[in-house]
This record gives C-alpha cells, sequence and structure tokens, in this order.
C-alpha cells in the first residue's frame, strides 16, 4: 500500500481546501493560536449553513468559541451580534475580552448599571435587558442577525429562568439564535423544543473535556485517588474505573472505630492493647487537614492555583484568616509589589474614607500573600480584583462559595470541596451530581495545565461509594422555571392581543416539557385501560351482573368503615371531655397503656384557652395529665392513654410541699394514694354494641347483596377478586387523567388568571391595554403590579427622594433569613406611612389573587414587600457615611452595593412610569443621584 494520492484524490483534496478557505471560519480560525474541537468546528459550520446551534459541553471547553464565531459572522454580513449573559460580572468580562478584539468603536456593553457605545454592531448585555427591548420594540433591534444566550441554562432558574423563555420566544424569526449551555442530560429534549419554536435547530453535545480530570481524597497526610483503572481480565472490559480499595478499608476502619473496648467476652484484657494500638495507627493516617494544611500540600504537589468551595461566607473570611494567622506566603517581592500595584490601580475610585471600613488592608495583606476570599458579600470592586490576580497568577489560593461556579471565567488547576453537604435556603442537602459537576468542571486551564484536580476532603461517615457516584454521575436536567408575570401579560396583549398570546405562552419550554410527561402519563392510562378490559371479562358471572354486585359490596365496606369511623370519634371526644373535667387531687384508673392503673392526678394539662383557672401547663393537643402512679413515677399523659372515658373515684389532697422531682416526696404521696383507694377494681369498659348493628342503610345493603343473582355463584370470592383489582385499577385511571387534566394548557390557564385579575383592576379592556395598563409594562420585577397600583394610587407623592428611595427599596430587598423575626428599622415621617400603604395594597392583591387562584407558592404572584432595607437606602440616601451606615444595618459591604443598584434600578423604572404632572418621577431621579456615590459609584467598566 502507498501513501502517495492519485491524480483524482489529490484533486478532491484541493476543491475541498479550496471550498474551506472560502467560508467565513477559515479566517476566523487563523484568530486562536490552537486549533479548534471537533464540536466547535461542528457547531461553526452550522451556524454558517444557517442554522440556530445549541451547544452544550463541559466548563472551560472552549464552547463560547462558537459564540465568538456569531460575532464575527456578523460582522462580515454587516449585520448585528447580541451576546447575552446572564450576570453582569460575566457581560462585564466578555465586553473586555470582545474590545480586545475587535476594538471599542465595534463593541458596546448594556447592562443594569452601563451603556456604552449600545448602537454598536456587536453589543454584549444581561439578558434582561435584552427581553427589556424586545418588549418596548426598540430600534437597536434592526438589522440584528444574531443573538448568542451564553449560559442558557439559567432558564432553570427559579427566579429569573423565566427572561430566557421570553427572549427565545419573542425574537423576530430572521434572528439565528447561538445557545450555549453546560452539560445537560435532557440536551436534546431541549434542542427539540428549539427546533419547534426557532426553526432549524443543530444539537451538538461534548461530553469531552479537554484537559481530563484527576478526583482525589484528601485524608491526613495522604493523597488517595478515588479511582483505580482496572484492565480487563480477558472478560472484554477494558479500562475499567472502581472506587479506590484503600479508600473503601480506610471507610471500614473509620465506621468501625469506636467498637473495640465494647466485648466483654474472655479474653477483652488481652486484645485491648493491640486494639488500642491499631487505633492510635488508624488516628494517625485519618483526620481532616485544615485549611492551611490542605493549601501547603497543594503547593508542595504543584496544584496551585486552586479554588476551595466553602458553602459560607463567613467560612471563606475566616479560611484567608486561618491561612494568614499560620503564616502562609505564597508570593515572593516581585509577585507583591505587582499585587500592590495593580490593586491600588483598581480600587484609586474608592473615597480613602471608606478602606477602613471595607477591611481594605486585611483584604490587601491577603491578596499580597496569595490569597484571597470570593463570595456576594464582598465590595464588587474587590471581587473583580480577585479574579484578576487569580487569572494572573498572582493569587494562587481563593476560597469562594458556589457562586464562583457560575459563568466567570476563572479556572484553576485544582478544585477542592471541603463538605458534600450545603445549605439550600430550607435545610442542608447533599449536593447533586450536576452540582459537583459545575463546581469540579473549574479544575483545569486549557492550554496551561495537563490535567486538572478535584479534592475531596475526608469527613468523618464518608461513604467512598457515595462520592465516586456524585463524580461518575452526569444528570443535570434542564428544567423550565417559566410561569407568565403580570408584566409580561399587558406586554404581550399589547403586541399580539390576548388570543396570539395565550398561543406564544403554549410555545414555551415549560409547556413543552409538560406536554412530553403527558404522551407518558397517557400511555399509562392506555396499558391501564387494556387492564381492565381483561379484569372486566374476568369477573363476568353467567348469573347476571357482577359489577352491580360489587359495588353493592363496596358500599357496604364504605358504609361500615364510615360508622367505624366515626363511633371511634365519637369514643376519642367522650374521652377528651371527660380529661378536660379532671381537676387536681382526682383519683383515676388509667386504662390501657405502660402506666395503666391507679393514679393521682397532680395537673390536668388542660388545652389552650381552657384551664378554667388553674395554672397547669397548655397543650394545643388535646389535654394531658400530669399524674403520679401507684408505681411511684411522675409521668404527663397523653390522650392515646384514654381511648374511653375516666371518672374520678376518689379526691385526695395533694401536699403543698410535694416535690415531684424527690423522690422521698413521690413515695410518700404514692403511699397514701394506695392507701386511700388501692381497695378500687380496675373497670373494666363495657363494650359498647356496635352502631352498624341499628343502622337501617346497612341492614338494606345486606338484604340487597344477598337478593342480588350472583350472591349463589360458586365462583363469587374468585369473580369479587378480579372486581376488587378493576376497581383498584380503575380508582388509580382515574387520578392519571386528573393529572393529564392538570398539566394540560397549564401555563395558558395561569395566563388567563392573570389577565382576568388586571381586567378587574382595569389595566387591560378585553383585547386593549388601557394606560394603567401601559404604565405597569414599564415596570419589571417580582412586585410589579404592586409598584403600578402605588405609583396609580398616588402613594409616593410628595415625597423627599431619601423617602422615595426606601419606598423603592421594598419593592426589590429580600433578607437572607426569612425567619428573621425582628421588626425592621424605618425611617419617621412620611416615609413610613407610605410603606405602611404600601403593605396594605399588598395584603388587597393577595386576597384578590386567592380569589382568582394565583398562588405564590406556584411561582405566581406578588411577595409581600420586605422592609428590611428601608432604613439603609434612606439613611445612604440622605447622605451618611459608609462606616456609620454598615454598623447601623449589620450588612456586608457588597451585599449593600448589590442592593442598593437594584434599588437604583427600580427607581429608574419608577421615574419612566410615574404619571406626568405628579413629584414622583423628579424625586426619583434625584434619588438615583443620591444613592450613586461613593463605593455605589464605582465601577470597573466604563
Amino acid at each position: 500500500m502507498t501513501d502517495e494520492l492519485t491524480p483524482a484524490e489529490r484533486y478532491t483534496a484541493a476543491r475541498l481546501r479550496a471550498a474551506e478557505e472560502a467560508t467565513a471560519l477559515a479566517p476566523f480560525r487563523e484568530m486562536y493560536d490552537f486549533e479548534l474541537d471537533p464540536f466547535q468546528i461542528e457547531a461553526c459550520k452550522a451556524l454558517e449553513a444557517g442554522k440556530g446551534v445549541l451547544v452544550a459541553a463541559p466548563t472551560g471547553s472552549g464552547k463560547t468559541i462558537v459564540g465568538e464565531f456569531a460575532v464575527h459572522l456578523a460582522l462580515t454580513q454587516g449585520r448585528k451580534c447580541f451576546y447575552t449573559t446572564p450576570i453582569k460580572a460575566l457581560s462585564n468580562q466578555k465586553y473586555t475580552d470582545l474590545v480586545k478584539r475587535y476594538g471599542a468603536d465595534r463593541v458596546g456593553l448594556l447592562t443594569g448599571d452601563n451603556s456604552i457605545n449600545s448602537e454598536a454592531p456587536v453589543v454584549v448585555m444581561t439578558t434582561e435587558v435584552l427581553r427589556n427591548m424586545l418588549y418596548a420594540g426598540s430600534q437597536s433591534l434592526l438589522g440584528l442577525g444574531y443573538v448568542v444566550m451564553d449560559e442558557v441554562h439559567y432558564l432553570s432558574d427559579r427566579f429569573r429562568g423565566a427572561v430566557w423563555e421570553e427572549v427565545i420566544i419573542h425574537l423576530p424569526e430572521s434572528v439565528t439564535l447561538v445557545s450555549l449551555s453546560a452539560t445537560v442530560s435532557n440536551a436534546e429534549e431541549f434542542g427539540d423544543w428549539l427546533d419547534t419554536v426557532r426553526g432549524d435547530t443543530e444539537v451538538i453535545v461534548s461530553e469531552h473535556r479537554p484537559v481530563p480530570l484527576w478526583q482525589h481524597v484528601l485524608a491526613g497526610r495522604r493523597m488517595y485517588d478515588l479511582f483505580e483503572e482496572k484492565s480487563g481480565q480477558g472478560d472484554g472490559q477494558v479500562g475499567r474505573r472502581e472506587v479506590n480499595p484503600d479508600l473503601v478499608r480506610l471507610a471500614r476502619m473509620e465506621n468501625t472505630r469506636p467498637s473495640f473496648g465494647r466485648d466483654k467476652r474472655r479474653g477483652r484484657n488481652n486484645m485491648r492493647e493491640a486494639d488500642r494500638e491499631r487505633e492510635r495507627r488508624q488516628r494517625s493516617r485519618i483526620w481532616t487537614p485544615g485549611r492551611p494544611e490542605v493549601i501547603e500540600r497543594l503547593d508542595a504537589e504543584g496544584l496551585l492555583p486552586a479554588i476551595t468551595f466553602i458553602f459560607s461566607r463567613a467560612g471563606c473570611e475566616a479560611a484567608v484568616q486561618q491561612c494568614l494567622y499560620a503564616g502562609l506566603r505564597l508570593n515572593d517581592e516581585a509577585a507583591r509589589a505587582r499585587v500592590r500595584s495593580i490593586v491600588e490601580e483598581r480600587t484609586s475610585g474608592i473615597p480613602d474614607e471608606d478602606l477602613h471600613v471595607l477591611g481594605y488592608f486585611e483584604w490587601l495583606e491577603g491578596l499580597e500573600r496569595g490569597i484571597a476570599a470570593h463570595h456576594a458579600g464582598m465590595l464588587p470592586t474587590f471581587k473583580e480584583v480577585v479574579e484578576e490576580l487569580f487569572v494572573r497568577g498572582l493569587v494562587k489560593a481563593v476560597f469562594a462559595t458556589e457562586t464562583l461556579a457560575l459563568g466567570i471565567n476563572m479556572p484553576a488547576r485544582s478544585v477542592v470541596l471541603e463538605k458534600l453537604v450545603k445549605w439550600n435556603g430550607e435545610q442542608h442537602a447533599d449536593i447533586t451530581p450536576g452540582e459537583y459537576t459545575q463546581l469540579t468542571g473549574r479544575a483545569g486551564r486549557r492550554g496551561i495545565d495537563v490535567e486538572g484536580h478535584a479534592v475531596v476532603l475526608w469527613q468523618r461517615a464518608m461513604d467512598p461509594a457515595a462520592l465516586a457516584g456524585l463524580a461518575g454521575t452526569r444528570t443535570y436536567p434542564l428544567r423550565s422555571s417559566f410561569k407568565p408575570s403580570y408584566n409580561m401579560a399587558v406586554n404581550l396583549v399589547s403586541q399580539f392581543g390576548r388570543h396570539r398570546s395565550r398561543e406564544l405562552l403554549e410555545t414555551s419550554f415549560a409547556q413543552f416539557q409538560a406536554d412530553k410527561a403527558v404522551v407518558g402519563i397517557s400511555r399509562q392510562v392506555q396499558r391501564n385501560e387494556e387492564g381492565l378490559r381483561g379484569y372486566r371479562a374476568s369477573m363476568t358471572c353467567h348469573l347476571g351482573d357482577f359489577d352491580e354486585y360489587a359495588r353493592l359490596r363496596r358500599d357496604l365496606k364504605d358504609r361500615e368503615t364510615e360508622l367505624a369511623k366515626q363511633g371511634v370519634a365519637q369514643r376519642r371526644a367522650a374521652a377528651a371531655d371527660a380529661l378536660e373535667k379532671l381537676r387536681p387531687g382526682d383519683v383515676i384508673h388509667v386504662p390501657t397503656g405502660k402506666y395503666a392503673g391507679l393514679a393521682l392526678v397532680l395537673d390536668p394539662g388542660l388545652p389552650a384557652g381552657r384551664t378554667g383557672g388553674h395554672r397547669g401547663l397548655e397543650y394545643h393537643d388535646g389535654p394531658r395529665p400530669l399524674v403520679l402512679t401507684i408505681e411511684r413515677q411522675v409521668k404527663r399523659l397523653a390522650a392515646i392513654d384514654f381511648p374511653v372515658p375516666v371518672e374520678p373515684l376518689e379526691r385526695m389532697r395533694i401536699p403543698r410541699s410535694f416535690n415531684p422531682r424527690s423522690p422521698q416526696s413521690r413515695r410518700d404521696l404514692a403511699s397514701a394514694l394506695r392507701t386511700k383507694a388501692g381497695h378500687h377494681e380496675m373497670r373494666r369498659h363495657r363494650k359498647e354494641r356496635s352502631a352498624a348493628a341499628d343502622d337501617t342503610e346497612i341492614a338494606r345493603l345486606r338484604a340487597t347483596l344477598r337478593a342480588h343473582p350472583c350472591h349463589g355463584c360458586d365462583e363469587r370470592e374468585d369473580h369479587a377478586r378480579w372486581a376488587e383489582r378493576y376497581h383498584r385499577l380503575l380508582r388509580d385511571t382515574r387520578q392519571l387523567e386528573r393529572r393529564i387534566e392538570g398539566r394540560t394548557n397549564t401555563i395558558a390557564r395561569t395566563f388567563d388568571r392573570i389577565c382576568a385579575l388586571l381586567s378587574e383592576l382595569g389595566y387591560l379592556s378585553g383585547e386593549e391595554v388601557t394606560d394603567d395598563g401601559k404604565r405597569l409594562a414599564r415596570l419589571y420585577g417580582e412586585l410589579d403590579l404592586l409598584a403600578s397600583e402605588c405609583l396609580r394610587e398616588g402613594v409616593w407623592e410628595g415625597l423627599a427622594p431619601a423617602e422615595l428611595a426606601a419606598c423603592a427599596s421594598a419593592l426589590v430587598y429580600e433578607a437572607r433569613a426569612a425567619d428573621d423575626a425582628m421588626p425592621p428599622k424605618l425611617p419617621a415621617g412620611r416615609a413610613k406611612g407610605a410603606l405602611g400603604e404600601m403593605v396594605r395594597i399588598w395584603g388587597r392583591l393577595d386576597a384578590l389573587e386567592d380569589d382568582h387562584k394565583i398562588k405564590q407558592a406556584e411561582g405566581v404572584g406578588q411577595r409581600e414587600p420586605d422592609l428590611g432595607f428601608a432604613w439603609a437606602a434612606y439613611r445612604w440616601a440622605s447622605g451618611h457615611g459608609l462606616d456609620e451606615l454598615l454598623r447601623e444595618v449589620d450588612m456586608p459591604a457588597g451585599d449593600f452595593v448589590r442592593w442598593c443598584k437594584q434599588v437604583i434600578d427600580v427607581l429608574g423604572q419608577i421615574a419612566v412610569a410615574a404619571p406626568a404632572g405628579g413629584t414622583v418621577a423628579r424625586a426619583a431621579r434625584r434619588a438615583v443621584d443620591a444613592l450613586l456615590r461613593g463605593v455605589v459609584a464605582y465601577s470597573s467598566v466604563g
């Protein structure tokens, strides 16, 4: 065989090369100093062929290359490209990257904070900005050819996910959509939906990580590999991965550790010393290393830079302090000088008087040593500096919360997970395989590292097999969180009318997924119906209608069960009434239970609100008498100990000196009880006549049953068993049919309810949007309807700018601790009155939502306004200093800045939507100016 090509093959190859060089992809590939991966080339070719693409690939695999090719295509074709991201920090980062490649004159930025060159051919923006442009019919949409939706898996986010679906549904048909997603297990399903709503869409899924990831467990001084590769042993299995047996042994030893020394068998003393020695050896090998120890170990192994994920802001800050106290230094003098220079340049806009309160000098000391924290409570500027220094290799150890795993381009050589449990807002829960994949996806820098490393710290009771399951599973399904809102409803009706709007909502991914689920349920219903036909045939009786006979048997059984329940309820009620009549000093017979027998009532334990003057404890679940038994025990009994009514047998005086905690007191009083009432025999409760015996309905059913032709059938019980199966399957089938009914047209039904409420309030009039509705269309956010009602009712008229800022804060702020019982501090005067009026209006809207079956639990409707940031917004807008303010409100600087920016955003909306001729619009603009100062005004972009 020869390597030489025939003339025909050389001609064909030349034509292919010429065709390739004529494409837009050829010059684009030359912009990069590395070869594109097959999945990138496949996606780029699909884009150039005019198709939309969905690219699902692991973090760090380079899927943004496809988005950048869409930018290249737009510029080549003289069209526009919008590049959307879920968070402002990612928008800022992408803007910087594209400016370096294409120049500041061709790239713009639009976020809630910044507007730079917004009419450029390439504009980077947050997804919400594009949604608002679509609803407003912005002129900027003219000439739009491509939209890149980076991190499109955000549509699973229950708070903001609906925005992604709104954009996908409402983009003009002429726009080509580029969707970039993390690896999800239902990419094909999402692609099918995109194909339905956007036209021809190519789904490209890549599971390949460009930098291999190695999984480890750090226990004591040793780093264990999580997996052990097993070569095939002639069984055809090659390269099987199994859990490291050393880890399994370690876990087994850890779990059996406490058992030595409990053995009471012969020879125990001889074994104890050997067990202790083995225990000492185990302890010398198994412990959870401290944070400085972990960083030192990673540094020694050449595994820095590293991100350590700690699911707590306070934990991140504490980790930095622990490393500083331990004397860790990861930077030399030259690196320290570069760090100081960069930090001083980036923070030059922060007022000097605020640096101390922001913890600047402690933060700088950590950075100079190459150590930093990264979490949402930090000042945005501080976070951006940490990101920049980390990418430059000047910060080598970052302690971060899981928010860092979302979007920000901050890859490391290693990722460390301290624990596999995190607080999910309601409880401590194990992290999911999807979360594990997202967190460890940061490990391994393309073009820098040969391999990445994920290190899990050993924890007591760790199960290596469960960890291997986390590391080896790729289940991260995309689930729609789409729900119609009031603002969405008026915008849709304004553009398309109610009927067309309803049809559009039916095309949402949420309804697509619900409909697919309905298909599965429908198949089950069909199988059940086949089974029902078989059961019906088996219960057929030659003597008569066995279905009718079976129905009589069920009616009889149901009636007997109902009477039995009534009897139990009546006996419980009678027993509770009898218990409520007991008084301290009553001698009773406890009829059943562990403490059955004679007892003296010390405290009747009456239910709340029914103490009748007695100073006993109150119980909400019925009377719970405290008694002294004849066996000298003081016990609190429950209703279950009294299945029948109880009556006092005697009365006794309880000495004032009686102390239930004193054995002597109990002994003396029990002796007196035995003397006073020991002669009483325990009464046996006479079983009452069954109510069924005298029930005329039961008598009628029994007579009808005996008279039925099928009653005399020799195979009656066999038929009855088939009839019972038939009835049970029929009941299950009816439940499935109700589920189908509940899932079909769910989004449209919610939209109808929202429109009905808006019509009642005068925001909609048939197919028309009223003037009030047009105002609502300009208000975005969870409390859009509340804000509109406040404007309509003039609640904010006459307020000073700082007072309006306090009121606007209630529309956006949500406390991290929802169960915080402390009432918030509020500004006095008109602001306090306006805030109270806002809560009153919310109460009216909440009642109206109940009437229209709009449920907040389902993600629709208006939550109660949170007044927890009103004082902070008022004081900052009034000109008070940051040091004084942060002490007053006890809030991290990063949280304070973030909430201020959200208040500024909603004030901007209020300024636009406020009625002409009033004071609100001017006060809102002045409030924005008052809030936008100091650390709130400082931005690293622009």
